[in-house]
């Protein structure tokens, strides 16, 4: 071989290799609450299905077993990105895979973080437990610090996720084995990323920010492990600027820390133009960092006045799209960060300016896209199906758990609980009623700067900020005829539906009127290969030009109508779900100028 050309082979195959060595989602994946010294632990783990629930009583957490498949971490197995790829019913699986400490962290206490599970996990170190979790959408961690030991450690999770049970959260995960109408293949197990991250002996538990446009910003923090005369710094930087900065000092073994600062001539965060602070937060034990953890936040407001949605004290009209947020190789697991971004991008390039996150508590980085991209998002969480005690027990603390996991984005606009009466099929029941208002009212506390809807499209009570209403409409004349001479005032009449816009005994609120859910207009791209089982609301249109006309008709209508905000379905076709104005695998079915056009008829 001619030796000058080894450099020059090895500079092209180093890349590959380097690549082939990347684990998957290698991003932080929580850019709000970043600490410096973190380490990813996607990638292979040891993988077993668990059929007969053997694995507790066999100590599997305990043992060295070795499992005898390999999967590939964030991926559910169900997944193609997974490398298993096996959709049937396995409620219980097991996971396994060493990892080494930094030395760099020696002296540092460690976390492992899990960011969502489906649906409850147990976790062991070294053998040794380190805890469990309930909640398929939600994060959660551990200190480790405890159960490690020089060398290689092992973390080992039991995952199960019993399809039957349907009163557990699960969102469009379908309970049978096949997916059908607007139910989808399920996700099991870890499905988001986990990783490791050192902290000093004390450090930030939590942080809270409120930012008004006034310029006023301030930082609640929970300390775990505190201890005396403790310390929070904070700057705040505009780019390279610090443009304020400041301590507070603790009073004992206080657990809350507060700091607060005026930035003086604020920018605000906007639509397409998203001014952003980033901050970072020391706590200190005299001249000692203890913990670092950087993050960011926008100066902006949100209000229902008027009669209009308003952003920073402007009226703005909602032009949301319904976003599953399915890929077609990875389920609910976006498959890389510029997957993420792309689906924002091409929302905005067709006119819209937000999505209704649906029925999925979204991956951490879709929000921080949003946030850097000025796109506004309305948040929800994967609901149940039947309603009962340990229902009602379940979704509070998990729907709690989503709203403090992403209070701090200025990006999410409102909450939406609960969607179209699921986990609360009987509001007759006057404990459910009590359910969906006591949604509404422990948002509320939790974050009063939001608008809350409490039950997306259909039989509200008083307890909501909008009325979403979802109207599937076929053509834009009858469209029109239901909705053109609605008075929005509190006693109106609403139109008729087969469950009621409002719950019976109750009186519609006057709230603003919001079409949440419209549209919803399928059409097959020649070429595109769809399931058999392929459908739409009334039916698939022959043609891109029958679809854009009835689309074009609907939007006249709704151009002519009493509402503040649509959100169209939907942004992508998911499975047999064909409404997408994309493709399953992202390919436009129509020029997105003529779709740009039609959103920009509404103001």
């Amino acid at each position: 071989m001619d030796t000058m050309r080894i450099p020059l082979l090895l500079s092209l195959l180093l890349p590959l290799v380097a690549a082939a060595q990347t684990p998957p989602r290698p991003e932080h994946p929580q850019p709000q609450f970043q600490r410096p010294l973190w380490q990813s632990l996607n990638g292979p783990w040891e993988f077993e299905f668990d059929d007969a629930d053997r694995g507790l009583a066999e100590d599997w957490g305990q043992t060295p077993r070795k499992f005898s498949r390999q999967i590939t971490v964030p991926f559910a197995f169900e997944t193609k990105l997974s490398g298993i790829g096996d959709t049937s019913f396995h409620p219980v699986v097991w996971y396994r895979r060493s990892f080494d400490i930094p030395a760099a962290w020696k002296g540092q206490r460690v976390l492992l973080h899990f960011g969502a599970v489906d649906y409850h996990a147990m976790v062991w170190v070294n053998g040794r437990m380190a805890g469990e979790h309930e909640g398929g959408s939600t994060p959660f961690r551990f200190d480790i610090t405890p159960f490690l030991k020089p060398g290689p450690n092992t973390v080992t999770l039991r995952a199960f996720d019993p399809p039957e049970d349907r009163a557990i959260p699960r969102g469009k995960q379908y309970w049978e084995p096949k997916s059908r109408s607007i139910f989808y293949t399920r996700t099991s197990g870890i499905w988001q990323s986990v990783w490791l991250e050192a902290a000093g002996d004390s450090y930030l538990d939590s942080l809270k920010i409120d930012a008004s446009i006034n310029g006023v910003v301030s930082f609640e923090t929970r300390i775990a492990r505190p201890k005396k005369d403790l310390t929070l710094a904070f700057t705040i930087r505009d780019g390279a600027t610090v443009v304020a900065s400041g301590t507070v000092s603790g009073v004992r073994d206080t657990k809350y820390l507060t700091a607060g600062a005026v930035v003086g001539n604020p920018k605000l965060w906007q639509l397409n133009r998203p001014a952003l602070y980033d901050v970072t937060l020391e706590l200190r034990d005299g001249a000692r960092v203890l913990d670092r953890v950087d993050t960011y936040f926008g100066f902006r407001k949100v209000a229902i006045e008027n009669g209009r949605f308003y952003l920073n004290n402007r009226p703005v009209y909602l032009k949301f799209v319904l976003d599953q947020g399915y890929w077609p190789d990875s389920l609910l697991t976006p498959p890389s960060d510029e997957a993420i971004k792309f689906d924002i991008e091409k929302t905005l390039e067709m006119g819209f300016n937000g999505a209704r996150k649906h029925q999925k508590l979204e991956d951490p980085r879709f929000l921080y896209w949003a946030d850097k991209m000025g796109f506004l998002v309305s948040s929800e969480m994967a609901n149940a199906y039947l309603f009962d005690e340990q229902y009602a027990f379940r979704f509070m603390r998990e729907w709690k758990e989503s709203v403090l996991r992403d209070m701090n984005h200025p990006s999410i606009v409102m909450w939406v609980p609960i969607n179209e009466s699921w986990g609360v099929p009987n509001l007759r029941d006057p404990r459910q009623q009590a359910h969906l208002r006591a949604l509404y009212h422990a948002t509320k506390s939790l974050d009063p700067s939001r608008p809350v809807i409490g039950n997306d499209g259909w039989e509200n009570l008083e307890a909501t900020d909008l009325m979403a209403v979802h109207d599937y409409t076929a053509r834009g004349p009858e469209l029109l005829a239901r909705w053109k001479n609605i008075e929005v005032k509190p006693g109106a009449t609403l139109p008729s539906h087969s469950r009621g816009y409002v719950i019976p005994g109750f009186e519609y609120n006057g709230t603003p009127l919001y079409l949440s859910e419209f549209g919803g207009i399928a059409y097959i791209p020649e070429g595109v290969k769809v399931p058999e089982s392929a459908w739409g609301y009334d039916g698939v249109e022959k043609s891109q030009a029958d679809a854009l006309a009835r689309l074009q008709g609907l939007y006249e209508a709704i151009r002519d109508s009493p509402f503040i905000g649509i959100c169209y379905t939907q942004i992508t076709d998911v499975e047999q779900e064909i409404n997408g104005l994309l493709t399953y695998d992202r390919k436009p079915k129509f020029d997105p100028a003529a779709i740009k056009k039609l959103n920009d008829m509404l103001r």
